[in-house]
Order: C-alpha cells, then sequence, then structure tokens
C-alpha cells in the first residue's frame, strides 16, 4: 500500500472560518519545501544508485563464479538480503524527499520449518526465492542510468533553466515515485503468503510422513505381532488335535482371545486415523466420545449449525483429541471443557482445564506440533497458560463450506 501525503503548508491553508469545504487549494508554490525536498532526491539519485549498482554487480557477479562451489549459492542469498536492507533504505528516502509512504514487505522467516525442526538448505532455498530481494536487484540495476540522468538535469536546470526548474524536478520525481512504488513496494501481502504456505507445505508433508511411520509402527508392534502369535498358536492346537483334544481346546480358546485383542487394536488404530463417529454423526459426537475416555470430568459444547469441510473436522477432532490427552498426562486438573462454534468463516475451538499450567509452545512439544499444523491450513493457536494455571488453548480454522455431496 503506497500513499502520497506531501505536509500542508502555510499557503495551503483555509482562511479560518471558511473550513475549506467550497474552495480549492491554491496552486503549490513553486519554489515551496517539496520542491527542494524533490531537487535534492534527484541529485542523490547519482551516488546512491552508483552504490546500489556497485553492490548488486559485484553480489551476482561474485556468486554466480563462485557456484561451482559449496559457497557459491550461500553467498548469492547473503547478497539478496543485503539488496533487502538497500531496498529498505530507498524506501526511507522516498519517504522523507518525495513524500510516499510505502509498507515494508513481511520479513523472511528466521528459521524454515520442516516438521517442527529447523534446516539451513531450506531457509537458504527460500532466500534465493526471495521476490523482494530479486526486485530491488533489478531497481538496483536499472537506477545506475536514471541516476546519472536524472543528477545531470537536475544540476544544469540549477543553472540555465531556473524557471522551469521546479517543473521539470516534479516530473523527474513522479517518475521515481512510480518506480520505487513498481518496484520496492510490497504486492498487498501476497509474497509473505507465498513464503508461509511454501514453508507450511513441508510441514504437511513431514507430518502425513509421520502420521503413517506410526500406523506402521502401531501394525508392526501390535496387530500384526499379535496375529502371528495367533497363527502359531492355532498350527501348535491343531498338531495336538488328535493327540491332546483338552489341550488343544485351551488353545484355540487362547486363540480366541487373542482375535478379540487383535480387533480391539484394530478399530483403536482405525479410530486414531479417523474415527467412524465422526464421519457419521459429527464433531458433537465425537468430541463427546473422545471426552469419555479423559480421566478427568469434560464438559462439551458444540454450537455448529451445520458441518464444515471434512479435512477442517478431522483437523478440529485429533487437535481436542491431543489436548485432552495433554490435560489427562499433564495438567492435574480436575475439571475441563470443549467449546466449539462458528464465528463468519472461521471455525474456533477452545478447550480449558483447571490444572496447573505451565504449558508453552517450546520445541519438541505436542502443542507445537498443534500448532504447525493448524498453522499449514492458515488456522491460529494461542496458548494461555500461566503457572498455577488455569489453562485455556484457543484453536481457529478456516471454515471451508462441505461438499453438497458430503452433506446428502
Amino acid at each position: 500500500m503506497t500513499e502520497h501525503f506531501p505536509p500542508a503548508s502555510p499557503a495551503q491553508a483555509a482562511p479560518p472560518g471558511d473550513g475549506g469545504d467550497h474552495r480549492p487549494p491554491p496552486p503549490r508554490l513553486a519554489y515551496d519545501v517539496h520542491t527542494w525536498k524533490e531537487i535534492a532526491h534527484l541529485l542523490a539519485n547519482l551516488p546512491v544508485s552508483l552504490l546500489g549498482f556497485v553492490y548488486v554487480v559485484t553480489a551476482l557477479s561474485t556468486s554466480a563464479f563462485l557456484t561451482v562451489t559449496v559457497v557459491g549459492f550461500p553467498l548469492l542469498a547473503a547478497g539478496l538480503l543485503g539488496a533487502r536492507l538497500l531496498g529498505k533504505l530507498e524506501r526511507a528516502r522516498a519517504r522523507a524527499l518525495l513524500g510516499i509512504r510505502i509498507d515494508e514487505p513481511s520479513p523472511l522467516p528466521l528459521r524454515a520449518r520442516r516438521g517442527g525442526g529447523e534446516g539451513f538448505f531450506p531457509h537458504l532455498w527460500m532466500t534465493l526465492k526471495d521476490p523482494v530481494g530479486w526486485r530491488t536487484v533489478l531497481y538496483e540495476l536499472i537506477r545506475l542510468p536514471w541516476g546519472v540522468l536524472t543528477f545531470t538535469i537536475a544540476l544544469a536546470s540549477l543553472f540555465v533553466a531556473w524557471p522551469v526548474l521546479p517543473f521539470i524536478a516534479r516530473g523527474l520525481a513522479n517518475a521515481d515515485r512510480a518506480m520505487v512504488r513498481g518496484l520496492l513496494s510490497p504486492s498487498d501481502e501476497l509474497e509473505r503468503r507465498i513464503a508461509e504456505l511454501e514453508s507450511d507445505r513441508g510441514v504437511v508433508v513431514d507430518t502425513a510422513a509421520a502420521d503413517l511411520r506410526r500406523i506402521e509402527r502401531d501394525l508392526h508392534d501390535g496387530a500384526q505381532a499379535r496375529l502371528v502369535a495367533l497363527a502359531m498358536g492355532l498350527g501348535l492346537a491343531k498338531e495336538k488335535l488328535l493327540e491332546d483334544p483338552d489341550a488343544a481346546a485351551a488353545m484355540v480358546d487362547e486363540a480366541h482371545g487373542e482375535v478379540k485383542l487383535a480387533l480391539q487394536e484394530l478399530r483403536d488404530l482405525a479410530r486414531g486415523i479417523h474415527p467412524a463417529v465422526l464421519t457419521d454423526r459429527g464433531l458433537d459426537a465425537a468430541l463427546s466420545a473422545v471426552a469419555s475416555r479423559c480421566t478427568v470430568p469434560v464438559k462439551v459444547t458444540v454450537d455448529l449449525d451445520e458441518r464444515p469441510a471434512e479435512a477442517i473436522e478431522g483437523i478440529a477432532y485429533f487437535t481436542v483429541s491431543e489436548l485432552l490427552q495433554n490435560v489427562s498426562k499433564h495438567s492435574g486438573a480436575a475439571s475441563a471443557s470443549v467449546e466449539v462454534w462458528r464465528s463468519e468463516t472461521r471455525l474456533l475451538i477452545q478447550v480449558h482445564d483447571d490444572g496447573r499450567g505451565g504449558a508453552r509452545l517450546d520445541a519438541g512439544s505436542g502443542l507445537r506440533g498443534l500448532s504447525e499444523r493448524l498453522d499449514a491450513v492458515d488456522g491460529l493457536f494461542v496458548v494461555d497458560s500461566p503457572e498455577g494455571g488455569p489453562t485455556v488453548v484457543t484453536a481457529e480454522l478456516p471454515w471451508r463450506d462441505r461438499p453438497a455431496a458430503a452433506r446428502t
């Protein structure tokens, strides 16, 4: 967003009692403070653009030459970060001398998240793709010839074209304003959202991979091991069937018990993937079932006129499930509550417990993982948990209407 805001001079002020409602402002004086600022900007263009051009050319050529080594791309990334600083200085100069205010682009994330961790190479790649840095590089490259032209015209006009210098300065300054707006202004936060979503895509991929590994581990260590033991037990029972029918019957009875346990483990695993009650009856019934398994009494209030998209519904369910597990294991609470409601285009969740508090989004914690999962779908996750309690966790998700086929 840009604004052009030359401050009002005394010559533009409306006389007392008029209110300035019916009289147009008088024309700007030829040599007022704004004109001198524009002239100063044009005269400064040459040294400033020369420094920027030398920096950009040096950074690009050096890093391009060293790309065959391990330092080439990190050096290029450092050069783009420096270009960001040049852009910030140019925006400050435009504010001071041209009277335009341009919002600062969002900073690059300090780390590139991948499954709750951070890494050098993801951050390097994000910096190399930074559109703000590359647009500043383009700005500095084209500014040198423009700086020579504007410096020459402004300096010559000071001596040989004095009467028309204000109009010349104004025209050249307007071209400068357009250049700054076009190359140094943020694109309505689009760049920030692209960078965030690219980072969050890695979180989604790694989270899905972690879930698949968890399912594989649970199957291998649980139901699969139990079924292998069941097969061996039935094989022994078959061998003893004729020799010792009573022992064979005992083995079959034991195998029957193992079958029941294996089925229960498979049901629990399926519930962890996507519970049938959520698909059939929605969040109210599914969260009530989760609350019934919590070790502390939980009051569930779901105020929804319709169901959100399936993916959002699933994320809401697993978010509440993990939060209630934390209440059971770590809070020391006597009671808890879950509230779910809709606010326009957002699904709101709040989980409250009267436990000891002290929950934090520290590295490696389950809450950190929940925060990153919600962030990956443009959600929010806020934890308010002072020492001594209570703990209030608020989650916000995009609603995203459920497809008509799913509603029917």
